[in-house]
């Protein structure tokens, strides 16, 4: 049974064009099917009768083929005609056509493609590059000389619409209008530029020359573009993250410096006066003294404000100045057993003349014996020579720094290995003192030296029973 054939909106039949010579066939791009052919058309797509070609399918269009659809419904909507070249697939044959085609409405309002068709011969090679070029991912145009559009291939048109012109197309108008220049003057430009998209702004690699055009003769502009957004957005971020990783490194390299240039000569400061408040001064010597520690405590709160450091407190114990009147712990344990057990022995570690006159004098105070040296190396060395209780260990060091004395003391094979270290320093970061902890030092004291904490953790860490433990460990292994 033949299919029953809708009528134009004029009323005009559709079997008035059976007897043209030429393919007429109409298309419904909505639908994907077809709605009317004449005897040439079924000719053309190699269909038996009218009821086959109708009942094919058409609805899985490449991505390529389906954006020109779309294009070809805009370029025809308001009744303007488009000719150009198309190859169809008629039972999986190529057949190349000249093709006029227009947009006609249909008595159900349907708005349909009309197809006018004449055969032409194409050289292998040409068809193969046109279907090449129609169905590449990439935005391919051809301009003249003022950069309006003779040519777009479907990407072209799903990015920037039907007959978006040259300049158009990139964010800055500038840079569009530049390039056209150069290429109508010869040049080639291949580069990476911003392009307005019906997506919005995309990075675009180009490569825009001149050429002849094959049609005219005259000297037109081919655009080719890939879009490369994802590989600039992502190597953005990788520089971004790179940024803020040198400006992380920085700030704490500025804080590093800063802690030390400022809280080493403090540590100074606020200690020796310390030492003259508990000298026995005449009164009036006394209040020098206390108002030059009251002074050192004001100006140490507000270098801790303005360093702005955040100090674990396990390790610190806080950045608070001790409270009250400046002085040492009345109540520090003794530093030798009552019954005449021999006295805490300290190795101090330290490349400050001041820090290390400072340090010994307050543990001598407290019947602390204190052996100093001035760099890593001669700490390590110092070590593995001295029944030590505990080492304190700064940081900031010539020829060998804190950090490593400690791996290295670690590494020994003897008792001194697993001696408490303790870090005696301004670099208190929290990323400074998981290094520490990293290579085994138990606890860090932060600069300027609080007496109370010194002596607290001193004890502390003295009265463990880590001889016995490296012992029993030492035991076990042989």
């Amino acid at each position: 049974m033949s299919s029953e054939l809708p009528h134009l909106a004029d009323g005009g039949r559709l079997d008035a064009w059976d007897r043209l010579r030429r393919p007429v066939w109409l298309f419904d791009p909505v639908s994907c099917r077809g709605v009317y052919a004449n005897v040439a058309a079924l000719a053309l797509w190699g269909a038996v009768d009218l009821d086959e070609l109708l009942a094919r399918d058409f609805s899985k269009l490449s991505p390529a083929v389906r954006a020109r659809t779309d294009r070809l419904r805009t370029a025809t909507a308001e009744g303007r005609e488009v000719e150009e070249h198309w190859t169809f697939y008629p039972n999986g044959s190529p057949v190349t056509v000249q093709a006029v085609i227009s947009t006609v409405a249909l008595a159900d309002s349907r708005e349909v493609l009309l197809f006018e068709a004449a055969a032409v011969e194409v050289e292998a090679e040409e068809r193969r590059a046109v279907e090449a070029l129609r169905h590449s991912s990439g935005p391919v145009g051809l301009f003249d000389g003022q950069g309006k559009s003779l040519f777009a291939n479907p990407a072209a048109f799903a990015a920037y619409g039907l007959d978006a012109g040259f300049v158009a197309r990139f964010v800055s108008s500038e840079d569009g209008e530049a390039i056209l220049i150069r290429a109508m003057e010869g040049q080639a430009t291949g580069a990476l530029f911003q392009m307005q998209t019906g997506a919005g702004s995309r990075w675009h690699h180009i490569d825009c020359r001149p050429l002849q055009d094959p049609v005219t003769g005259a000297i037109s502009v081919l655009l080719n573009e890939r879009d490369v957004t994802d590989r600039v957005e992502a190597e953005a971020a990788r520089a971004a993250a790179e940024q803020k990783a040198a400006m992380a490194e920085a700030r704490q390299r500025f804080l590093t410096e800063m802690s030390h240039e400022l809280r080493t000569p403090l540590n100074a400061v606020l200690g020796f006066s310390a030492l003259l408040s508990e000298a026995g001064l005449a009164p009036a010597q006394q209040d020098h003294a206390s108002r030059i520690h009251a002074a050192g405590e004001r100006l140490s709160t507000v270098v801790e404000q303005m360093i702005a450091l955040s100090q674990h407190e396990d390790w610190t114990g806080g950045t608070e100045p001790v409270a009250g009147q400046a002085g040492l712990p009345a109540d520090a344990a003794p530093a030798a057993d009552e019954d005449g057990g021999r006295a805490m022995r300290v190795l101090y570690v330290d490349d400050n003349d001041s820090n290390r006159a400072l340090v010994s004098a307050l543990l001598a105070l407290q019947g602390i014996v204190c052996e100093t040296v001035d760099d890593g190396a001669q700490g390590v060395a110092a070590a593995t020579r001295g029944d030590w209780d505990v080492i304190l260990m700064d940081i900031q060091m010539p020829v060998m720094d804190g950090v490593e004395a400690a791996r290295r003391i670690r590494l020994l094979d003897a008792e001194v290995s697993a001696v408490p270290i303790i870090a005696l320093t301004a670099n208190t970061l929290d990323e400074q003192l998981a290094v520490y902890a990293e290579v085994g030092m138990n606890d860090c004291i932060g600069k300027p030296v609080k007496a109370p904490e010194l002596f607290t953790k001193l004890f502390d860490w003295a009265s463990t029973p880590w001889r016995e433990a490296w012992r029993e460990a030492a035991q076990a292994a042989a």
